[in-house]
């Protein structure tokens, strides 16, 4: 979650979405929450003034008490911390690769949700990216349809329309959902579909979107660069509203 210093003061962007999404993620797996999204909300700005934080990233964890087996406890944990911490991605175009590795199957988790133990997937990918020279990587679902990135979600333009792979393989992103609502009120249309790694290879743009990342421009996939300047896409177009939004 992502708080900014606005004109109004300091302000957690969409917190009740994301305190609403980490109570449906515990929900699936069967924890049992004690704080409403409203609470976590308020404890989250408490934390903010306690730290003098304005412009500051927060994560919240929660996690279960003592217990060796496959199963949750009765006991649970909330802990929330915040701290300074500028672009996960960075400011630069992206160099991205096509994972190895893929999504996991939505019948093997409940993909949708923010779990802790998803993130070894991406840990794998985005190191495998590291390796072989690349900023960032690419991953397909179990079909071999492009997914998303290891922590953000991913579109790409073309003929001035956005495409993104609908739900279902991904991350239910609430900065994915904020750029749909940008992408209408500036007449941009954005089409959630299947695609193949070959449709965003002939891409005019794309980028990435996530709460870490903000919006963060790619100038190539596998080697393949894309034809428009990141200045000229939509991607840059909407970045620019996402900035002035928050």
């Amino acid at each position: 979650i992502r708080a900014y210093d606005t004109p109004k003061g300091v302000q957690i962007f969409k917190a009740k979405e994301h305190y609403d999404r980490l109570h449906y993620s515990a929900t699936v797996m069967h924890i049992n929450l004690p704080y409403s999204s409203s609470e976590l909300e308020q404890i989250s700005y408490k934390l903010l003034e306690a730290n003098n934080l304005k412009d500051a990233y927060i994560r919240p964890l929660v996690y279960l008490g003592e217990n060796m087996s496959l199963t949750p406890t009765d006991e649970v944990n909330v802990v929330i911390m915040a701290w300074e911490w500028g672009k996960y991605l960075g400011d630069k175009l992206l160099n991205v690769m096509l994972s190895s590795f893929q999504r996991p199957n939505p019948k093997s988790c409940f993909v949708e949700a923010k779990v802790t133990g998803h993130y070894t997937n991406s840990i794998l990918a985005t190191t495998e990216a590291k390796k072989k020279g690349f900023d960032e990587a690419l991953l397909l679902d179990m079909n071999e349809n492009v997914a998303e990135g290891p922590g953000a979600n991913f579109f790409y333009e073309k003929d001035d329309k956005l495409y993104t792979a609908p739900l279902g393989n991904i991350l239910a992103g609430i900065t994915r959902q904020t750029i749909f609502e940008l992408a209408q009120e500036l007449g941009i249309e954005v089409i959630e579909k299947y695609f193949t790694p070959k449709d965003v290879y002939e891409a005019d743009g794309a980028f990435f979107t996530g709460t870490a990342a903000e919006i963060a421009g790619i100038e190539s996939l596998d080697g393949y660069k894309f034809k428009l300047k990141w200045e000229d896409t939509l991607g840059s177009t909407l970045s620019t509203a996402y900035l002035n939004r928050v």
